[in-house]
């Protein structure tokens, strides 16, 4: 674990996620344009956005800008509010058909009315970058290959910049979402730490957390890890995004730690500036991976000319 000391206490290391999401998206780019250059033709995208939410509207706006940096094609699908299921389905259907799209995002949340699981269902799982699908999530139990959902997948990318060696470490995930508690400590269990799933219902939470060399911290509870409960050295992930409003009126972006209270840590993840960053870059990178499988999925088998003329 890379921590620095100050007069026999811990100063803690703030995990710089931006940086790491560049250098992610740099490599991804290189990895797009040789794509390209041997086979032809461009990774690509198809996003589908339904309604008009305005938050999920600057997350798409990002992801497609994020793709033009990267040099990855991205298809826009903007659809009505009133856009019922079996629409959804069909379109779903006609990108997974399509040879020339590799990846297929559904922005959630969906309006009220349509059934998120039916369609992330019915995406391709060769396709499916955010990894949702219960294939890949099988693929994920397992340890076997597959697409790994993208914010739990830049948890692990920043942890590694702060840990050598993950076997035998005391892990705490506070969150049990299928998008990022569960995958990431089916990740962590991979790497040989001994986890511990937990929630904020949890009881003594503090108790637990405390014992932890790793925590990641995905509850959506802003300010719900404090420090009192951090032992010097241990490292937080900190995946919370909430919208906190304060007497002025002035709103602004905390996580679910008190960054604050985290200089005796080791090391932490600040927010914003932390693992945000890494999820899109983990996106292109999960792109980049399913354009690549199914290229030489589509390949021709070579042919065995020695095997011909013998025959």
């Amino acid at each position: 674990m890379l921590v620095s000391s100050h007069q026999g206490s811990f100063m803690a290391k703030i995990i710089d996620g931006k940086s790491l999401a560049l250098s992610l998206r740099e490599n991804v780019a290189e990895q797009a344009a040789d794509f390209s250059d041997e086979t032809g033709i461009a990774p690509t995208l198809a996003v589908v956005l339904i309604g008009e939410d305005p938050a999920s509207q600057i997350y798409v706006g990002r992801k497609l800008a994020a793709c033009r940096k990267a040099g990855i094609n991205s298809i826009e699908h903007r659809l009505a509010v009133d856009t019922t299921q079996e629409e959804l389905l069909t379109l779903i259907d006609r990108l997974n058909a399509d040879d020339c799209v590799h990846g297929i995002l559904v922005q959630l949340p969906l309006p009220p009315g349509l059934n998120a699981n039916e369609l992330l269902n019915r995406i391709d799982p060769a396709k499916d970058v955010d990894g949702f699908h219960p294939v890949n999530v099988g693929r994920l139990s397992t340890g076997t290959e597959g697409l790994i959902p993208c914010t739990p997948l830049g948890c692990m990318m920043l942890l590694e910049t702060v840990v050598e060696d993950f076997r035998g470490m005391q892990a705490v995930v506070i969150g049990k979402s299928n998008i990022v508690g569960k995958p990431v400590a089916l990740l962590l269990l991979e790497r040989e730490c001994t986890v511990t799933v937990t929630h904020i219902l949890t009881r003594d939470l503090d108790r637990i957390v405390r014992a932890a060399d790793i925590i990641v911290v995905a509850a959506g509870s802003p300010g719900l890890v404090r420090g009192s409960w951090i032992k010097p050295g241990a490292i937080i992930i900190d995946v919370g995004i909430n919208r906190i409003t304060n007497e002025r009126g002035e709103t602004y972006i905390v996580g679910d730690a008190c960054s604050e209270e985290l200089s005796h840590a080791g090391a932490y993840t600040p927010v914003p500036g932390g693992v945000g960053p890494m999820t899109v870059a983990c996106l292109l990178s999960n792109t980049m991976k399913a354009a690549r499988h199914q290229y030489r999925a589509l390949a021709p088998m070579p042919v065995d000319q020695e095997a011909v003329s013998s025959n």
